[in-house]
């Protein structure tokens, strides 16, 4: 057993609604984002963001399409309150997009809020309070209706500063903090005091989000109390449900996407969940969650490596490599079944790319995201042929067979075993290079004829050196077999074709044709050779005297005539 003392705990209460619907329903549309980097991811950095990275955030937000940005809490700050009056005052907002601002439901702050916002074209003033029992009773000391009149008087004071901008579009927007740990029904009752203030049945834009401050209970739970809220407020027609998850327990995105299909038609998040503690729910992870399922997400996340930049230098923080869509590893794969897997998919593909995505081990097209398929399939110890032919298609356009990928791969996890950790596709390349294409010059090819006879080949094979060169002839069915035969007639070396293998090769490869051969010798040794060549034939006979040079053959030939004619 644990030594942990698992009785200072207690379940959460699970929410009774036999009527739930949520788990029969499928999401339709994306929701709205809603971007709260700039202040709830903000405050929660060992440094916060300057000026200048706030812009260079804040930019980067309007460019992936987010239409509503929590800019900050300008009441508390100096810093929070003259950059919201820099992005006003200077331009920096679209016509389309909504900033948003919070405070608490206090009168001198909500007051500060509007001097910040004058002559904003359209802004959200998010006002909040806590309201579960633990914060009511050991930090406010009030009881329900104590802590529901603060609700009612910040709501009332939020009205009134607006009215003094007639100009502005204004949208309301109040949180019970904590709502997750919030009787339901009281939350049901401390929201519609608002409402009851602000009437948006008669116009008035307002949204009521619903916060999982502290992340308590399993989704499934804070989908339940979504559907309840939204089933027992009344005129929840006339306003907007928006939900503000949080990571403590991990599943911040889970509770999001559930919350939506319990009725929420906005979500507030960070991109990759920065925030306080574990952070809050990641955006993007949702969002492209709503596109793999073949959605629009209705935020531009192609741009991926850049969000990832501008995200580190504005923070200081780092994307975690295995990020869910966007970290560096996340497409890529080096165990050897996966690697064969997708270099099979990928090669299925071929010819019909508008077709539906459907590729092993890889969710989504990773270029939809910037990324390029070089980082796909990535070699180490414990990758398998499939990622070694892969990567020597992918860069060089060369194309194993499955018994020289076999023997390629050995050599490449063990070199890889030896440096403990990735080998680069150049190095797959050079140790191809030098184990099976480099060949002795002595078992060099020069020139090479080939005669019909009847049913028959003759082939005459000059090799070795220019200095000093040997003449090889035979008779076969084919052109490898009269080699073989002109080996055991002028050589006494007695070789046997285990496996071959020859195509020609597409453009840009420097060479049009490549054969692969594997011999064995009277000695039992063997060996594998790869040829490039101008045509299949010099090919095919280079890669046959290459690997009898590799498996340790030794040949004493004659000079050759001057009368003969060769190739």
């Amino acid at each position: 057993m644990s030594s942990f003392n698992h009785r200072r705990y207690q379940a959460f209460p699970t929410v009774h609604k036999p009527d739930r619907r949520w788990p029969n329903r499928r999401m339709h549309h994306a929701p709205i984002w809603t971007s709260v980097d700039l202040r709830d991811g903000n405050q929660a950095l060992v440094s916060p963001m300057n000026v200048a990275q706030k812009l260079e955030m804040f930019d980067l937000l309007v460019r992936m399409g987010f239409k509503e940005i929590e800019v900050g809490f300008p009441a508390a700050s100096q810093p929070d309150f003259d950059f919201v009056r820099k992005i006003i005052e200077e331009g920096h907002i679209p016509g389309d997009v909504t900033i948003q601002v919070l405070t608490q439901a206090r009168e001198n702050l909500i007051e500060r809020t509007y001097a910040a916002l004058k002559g904003v074209e359209r802004a959200i003033v998010h006002v909040y309070n806590s309201t579960n029992p633990v914060q009511r009773e050991q930090v406010f000391g009030l009881d329900k209706e104590g802590v529901k009149a603060i609700a009612v008087r910040g709501a009332e004071w939020v009205k009134a500063g607006a009215a003094q901008f007639p100009e502005t579009r204004w949208t309301f927007q109040y949180s019970p903090e904590s709502f997750s740990n919030t009787e339901l029904e009281y939350a049901v009752d401390i929201c519609e005091a608002v409402m009851a203030v602000w009437q948006p049945e008669a116009g008035q834009a307002v949204i009521l989000n619903l916060p999982a401050t502290v992340e308590s209970a399993m989704p499934n739970v804070f989908a339940d109390q979504i559907e309840w809220f939204c089933d027992h407020l009344r005129g929840r027609e006339h306003v907007k449900i928006s939900v503000h998850t949080h990571n403590d327990r991990g599943c911040a995105v889970a509770a999001a996407e559930l919350a939506v299909l319990a009725g929420a038609d906005r979500v507030e998040g960070t991109l990759f969940g920065n925030g306080e503690r574990t952070g809050n729910m990641d955006i993007l992870t949702m969002a492209m969650n709503v596109y793999s399922q073949g959605l629009d997400p209705r935020l531009d996340l192609s741009m991926g490596s850049e969000i990832s930049d501008v995200y580190t230098r504005s923070t200081g923080m780092t994307v975690s490599p295995r990020h869910p869509w966007f970290g560096e590893l996340v497409y890529s794969a080096f165990s050897g079944s996966h690697q064969d897997a997708i270099r099979k998919g990928m090669q299925h593909r071929q010819g019909q790319e508008q077709a539906l995505w459907e590729v092993p081990y890889l969710p989504i097209d990773p270029a939809d995201l910037g990324r390029s398929y070089e980082a796909v399939v990535r070699i180490n110890s414990q990758s398998g042929k499939g990622g070694v032919s892969h990567v020597l298609e992918r860069d060089y356009g060369i194309s194993l067979p499955r018994w020289l990928a076999q023997e390629l791969s050995a050599i490449v996890q063990q070199v890889s075993e030896q440096q403990s950790g990735e080998i680069s596709a150049k190095q797959i390349h050079a140790l191809f290079v030098e184990h099976f294409v480099q060949s002795r010059e002595d078992w060099q090819m020069r020139r090479y004829r080939l005669q019909r006879e009847g049913d028959k080949v003759i082939a005459s094979v000059v090799m070795g050196s220019d200095a000093h060169p040997r003449i090889l002839q035979g008779k076969g069915s084919g052109a490898v077999g009269a080699l073989v035969d002109a080996l055991i007639q002028g050589a006494g070396i007695y070789a046997e074709v285990e496996q071959f293998d020859q195509h020609a090769l597409g453009a840009g490869t420097g060479a049009r044709a490549m054969a692969c051969a594997r011999v064995s010798l009277e000695s039992g040794r063997s060996a594998s050779a790869v040829s490039f060549g101008e045509d299949t034939t010099e090919a095919a006979l280079q890669s046959v005297l290459s690997a009898i040079g590799k498996a340790g053959a030794v040949i004493h030939l004659q000079q050759p005539s001057k009368a003969a004619v060769m190739k």
